[in-house]
C-alpha cells in the first residue's frame, strides 16, 4: 500500500460530478453539492475515491476544509498513482 498526497480544486454547484483536468497542480473535482456545511467537500472526496476506484475511507482530507483548494491523502496500491496521473492529464471520470 502506498499513501500519497494530492492537491484538488473543488468546483461546487456544477451540473454534474466530474473528476479530471488540472487547475495549476491540482486535480479538478466538480460536484453538484453546494459549498455549505462541508457538503461539497464530502461530495468531492467521494467523487475522487470513485474515480480512483477506491473506497471513501482511502481518501482523507489533510487541509483546506473551508477552501476550494484542498490537499488529500490517498491510500491504495501502486495502480492508484497511474490513475492519479490519468486524471491530471484530463481523462475525466
Amino acid at each position: 500500500m502506498v499513501a500519497t498526497r494530492v492537491a484538488i480544486r473543488v468546483k461546487p454547484g456544477s451540473s454534474r460530478t466530474r473528476v479530471g483536468g488540472t487547475y495549476g497542480d491540482a486535480i479538478i473535482v466538480a460536484v453538484p453539492a453546494k459549498a455549505v456545511g462541508g457538503k461539497a467537500t464530502e461530495a468531492a472526496l467521494v467523487a475522487l475515491a470513485k474515480a480512483l476506484e477506491l473506497s471513501r475511507r482511502d481518501v482523507r482530507l489533510i487541509s483546506g476544509a473551508t477552501s476550494r483548494s484542498k490537499v488529500v491523502e490517498v491510500t491504495g496500491s501502486d495502480e492508484v498513482l497511474g490513475r492519479i496521473a490519468d486524471l491530471r492529464s484530463g481523462a475525466a471520470r
